[in-house]
């Protein structure tokens, strides 16, 4: 992350005597990227973290994808997903490519082990649901609409609230870098000499949560720790609890950062997706369609330009809102725009924008910068009939009202 921050109990120097109340030394961990010339922290355990065994392969992770050599226009309504796994296993990967892998997750169990990447960084958008997610580095609560970053290589576990009745079941989509670049905010939002947020930024520092306590859990036991890597999910057996860090401090940690908090950058005339841009990993963005003013031009078209993305495949996860200017989308509904097809409004509905002063929806993208690919569990929710939906003036879906038109 871009700034400094500490919790829990530290010693003055690093690398220096650091003992706990019976005497013995604490374990000192530096916990490092690129080879320590990376965002670096420093964590101190109960135990040393070195202590671990039963080391086994439990399943691949490796996704297959399919209909590689075709390009066209897709729809897949990851609404009708039923609830399966927990927070890990029930992971439904619907696109990815080299560098990144897109993910649906309906939770339909509790999660009884700690899990962490060691494949790359973790964006996490919570959809429906609460709960708290237990990380090395403390706590975290969530919320509906909350980003959480996890770091490659944080352990953590993530447990739901029940979900009151009446509510929608828990879920969330998740954007993984799996090329080991790391998720983070865009480098002209910062500061080049401070890492500081900047003014133009459309968030900073006081919108982020970081972690609080409880962070140290001092116990004896079997506790099961699950690794991401090399294509597929590996268990160790702790004697001790993972989570027994009594302090750390630097600038590699997990923090949550709710969208509405995302202050939209608004212009005269309509604004390109740049301006929405939240985080960046190599090869791919992620930004934030959110409610906002439209443009003021008194002439102004506020639906976007037809326009051919040459370099970039765009998928939209749609989250709340009127979605009627694209026909048939539905709330987790995921679009894929390939690189080199022109998109932009449906017929009928650039006619229909003018006038309009506001838009209310909301969602998440990821433009990536090698083409995506889906994968069987796509096809399965996959609407044929999308790439038509451009052809003629009706159709399903109709027109919206003047002050509630869709921006994408």
């Amino acid at each position: 992350m871009a700034f400094y921050t500490k919790l829990g109990q530290l010693p003055p120097k690093r690398h220096i005597q650091f003992r706990r109340p019976d005497g013995k030394l604490y374990s000192e961990e530096v916990f490092g990227t690129e080879g320590f010339v990376g965002p670096t922290s420093t964590l101190y355990h109960i135990h040393p973290p070195t202590q671990v065994a039963g080391w086994r392969p439990i399943y691949s992770c490796k996704p297959e994808y399919v209909e590689r050599d075709v390009m066209r226009m897709r729809h897949i309504r990851s609404a009708a997903m039923k609830p399966k796994g927990d927070p890990i296993t029930g992971r439904v990967v619907l696109f990815g490519n080299e560098d990144v892998e897109m993910s649906v997750c309906v939770p339909a169990e509790s999660m009884p082990y700690w899990f962490k990447s060691g494949t790359g960084d973790e964006c996490i958008f919570i959809h429906h649901g609460s709960g708290t997610v237990h990380t090395s580095f403390g706590t975290l609560r969530f919320g509906k609409k909350d980003y959480i970053i996890i770091p490659k290589g944080v352990t953590y576990q993530m447990v739901f609230d029940a979900t009151p009745a009446g509510e929608p079941e828990a879920r969330f989509l998740l954007i993984e870098s799996v090329n080991g670049s790391h998720i983070l905010p865009p480098p002209r939002y910062l500061s080049k000499k401070t890492a500081q947020f900047l003014e133009h930024a459309p968030y900073c520092e006081r919108d982020l949560r970081l972690p609080v306590l409880p962070l140290t859990f001092d116990a004896l036991g079997s506790f099961e720790v699950r690794i991401k890597t090399r294509g597929s999910v590996h268990a160790y057996q702790y004697g001790y609890h993972p989570l027994d860090v009594v302090g750390w401090d630097g600038c590699y940690y997990p923090y949550a950062f709710n969208i509405d908090d995302f202050s939209p950058i608004v212009g005269k005339h309509h604004m390109p997706p740049p301006t929405h841009q939240t985080f960046e990993a190599h090869n791919f963005v992620i930004c934030s369609f959110c409610p906002r003013l439209l443009d003021f031009h008194p002439q102004a078209i506020v639906v976007p330009y037809n326009h051919s993305n040459l370099d970039s495949d765009e998928v939209l996860y749609y989250v709340e809102g009127n979605y009627k200017a694209r026909r048939g989308i539905e709330s987790a509904s995921l679009t894929l725009h390939p690189q080199g097809i022109p998109h932009g409004p449906h017929p009928g509905t650039i006619e229909a924008s003018i006038g309009a002063t506001k838009t209310d929806e909301l969602a998440v993208m990821c433009d990536t910068f090698r083409p995506l690919f889906p994968t069987k569990a796509a096809l399965e929710l996959d609407d044929l009939q999308y790439p038509m939906s451009w052809e003629a003036e009706g159709g399903t879906g109709g027109a919206k009202r003047a002050d509630q038109v869709n921006t994408w």
